[in-house]
């Protein structure tokens, strides 16, 4: 039970439908699309086009898009909503030009933009309204404006420098040349000028047309190698989840090109040293937790790529030899520099949850990676470009090695967890990288303490200071962590550091069907809520 003498809030309840997004507009939005005759997936879209709005810095019609619906007549269905890059993509060239990585100020970090795509798939396949209705709210916000919000502003002061390079995002997304501050009132005429032709023309309206040639011109410009071709290919891909057991629960692991798998892999080795009780800030449990990220995220960069690419198959990824052999290196009582992976061979982004009344279940993230992606923008849209190609490298016969045509590594990841082959948990937990340690970490709150999704979304966090460089021992940790864990820590042979800031942030829905409940919470790091009826 929440200790109300703690500033935090209580989970809210409900009994026909529930939504959770990280933003209070983009939740009222969903509970007005169900209450309008919405399902969970139209409510979804509806609250993800919001958040394109009022969280700018976060998503935009020019990012990707991933989800998991669980449908009752249909069962479980998961897309993957991600573009490539340019078909003509000349790698040599951008090693030739001294490139040894993908900058995420790039213009080559910028690939072909997939959320629409995805959002079209999902009405069409699950929605009862159609595109035109979904983006209304998105459109009136837009052209009316709102104010912004305390984590939007706090966000968008990190970046003026940054989004005045760019002509077409100084003049969208600066007020005279300075970020917006807490409460100003930001409205975007140009990005409902979009929305419109969206709602008028489909997916045509982004992927062809003056929007595409606002943004292909744009983007050459600053010379990239995307064309009217690579935008009009751009579709959203039916795949298949690969499913762990976690305790008594089946948790779903988005495939490859995302990192969803590191989550199993985590999952599995915090089970080898399990079961979990007592004290959930238990130096003890932080410790191993700590380990098993180190080397969930080790896998993930060796190995995880667009799946036509990869080495090895994900379901020998994730296996239990794989896990048995990466959990025999943690020790107990020390944190040990990771420096490779095992030979393995042969074995800033929203995130909200919808549930309706007839269990449509939905997990749903749309992303554009860094804040305001790679902050270049269409002068005429208004439309923010996302720079996922920064997930790329350059390494000569890497799996994750940048091509023609071809699918960054992603750090997007919607969650779901299965009890009796029906939804428990709708979840998510955003942050970049820390994605995939987030989602272990609240379920290992929910699954092995018994939190509630709002107190699982509160507990403090930690996370590894560099994932690019796992075997390194550095620790960020929030401020809430106890002095004497962080002690037991560094005693340990973490190297402690404080978070210049909160660490990553989710949404959860938890769907009781013994006693007929929706449970839900939403993430005290960002400006969002949780609404059910």
């Amino acid at each position: 039970m929440r200790d109300f003498q703690f500033p935090s809030r209580s989970v809210v309840m409900g009994r026909e439908a529930a939504a959770a997004t990280s933003h209070p507009l983009a939740t009222l939005t969903a509970i007005d699309i169900l209450k309008a005759g919405g399902n969970a997936v139209d409510a979804a879209i509806a609250a993800g086009a919001v958040l394109t709005v009022v969280e700018p810095q976060m998503t935009s019609l020019g990012g990707d898009c991933f989800a998991i619906v669980h449908d009752p007549d249909s069962g479980l269905h998961c897309l993957n909503g991600s573009g490539c890059t340019a078909n003509t993509l000349d790698v040599d060239a951008l090693r030739a030009s001294g490139m040894t990585d993908i900058p995420a100020d790039s213009v080559h970090a910028v690939t072909a933009p997939g959320s629409v795509a995805a959002w079209n798939y999902l009405l069409a396949t699950f929605g009862r309204l159609g595109l035109d209705q979904v983006l209304q709210p998105a459109i009136d916000h837009a052209e009316r404006g709102t104010p912004v919000a305390p984590r939007v502003a706090f966000d968008w002061a990190k970046h003026p420098i940054d989004l005045a390079r760019d002509a077409g995002t100084s003049q969208h997304y600066l007020v005279n040349g300075r970020a917006p501050i807490e409460g100003d009132i930001m409205a975007y005429p140009a990005l409902a000028g979009t929305l419109r032709e969206l709602a008028d023309k489909g997916p045509d309206g982004l992927y062809k047309g003056w929007v595409a040639d606002d943004l292909i011109a744009m983007l050459q410009t600053d010379g990239s190698a995307l064309t009217h071709d690579d935008f009009a290919a751009v579709e959203a891909v039916p795949v298949k989840p690969i499913v762990r057991r976690y305790r008594e629960f089946d948790v779903l692991g988005f495939p490859p090109n995302t990192q969803g798998l590191a989550i199993l892999l985590i999952l599995g080795m915090l089970d080898r040293f399990g079961p979990w009780a007592g004290d959930p800030l238990d130096p003890q449990r932080l410790h191993i937790y700590l380990e098993a990220v180190r080397r969930g995220y080790a896998v993930r960069n060796r190995h995880l790529a667009d799946p036509d690419f990869m080495e090895m198959t994900p379901e020998a990824l994730v296996s239990d030899d794989t896990i048995d052999r990466l959990a025999a290196t943690i020790d107990p009582a020390r944190a040990t520099a990771f420096d490779a992976v095992p030979d393995l061979t042969g074995t800033h982004t929203v995130y909200l949850t919808v549930v309706d009344g007839d269990g449509r279940a939905v997990s749903f993230i749309n992303s554009l990676f860094g804040n305001f992606g790679a902050k270049r923008t269409g002068p005429k849209s208004g439309v923010l470009m996302q720079n996922r190609g920064h997930g790329f490298n350059l390494v000569d016969g890497h799996p994750n090695c940048i091509a023609p045509g071809k699918r960054p590594l992603h750090t997007l990841i919607p969650g779901m967890v299965l009890a009796d082959g029906l939804p428990l948990y709708c979840y998510g937990v955003m942050g970049g990288a820390y994605q995939a340690a987030g989602h272990a970490y609240v379920l290992s709150n929910l699954i092995d303490y018994g939190f509630d999704p709002q107190a699982a979304l509160d507990l403090p966090r930690v996370f590894m200071d560099d994932v690019f460089a796992p075997h390194q021992t550095a620790v960020t940790a929030e401020s809430r962590i106890p002095a004497s864990a962080l002690s037991a820590l560094s005693d340990r042979g973490h190297h402690v550091i404080d978070t210049p800031g909160p660490i990553g942030c989710g949404q959860a829905i938890r769907i009781d069907k013994s006693r007929g409940v929706l449970i839900a919470g939403s993430d005290p790091r960002k400006d969002g809520l949780a609404l059910a009826y």
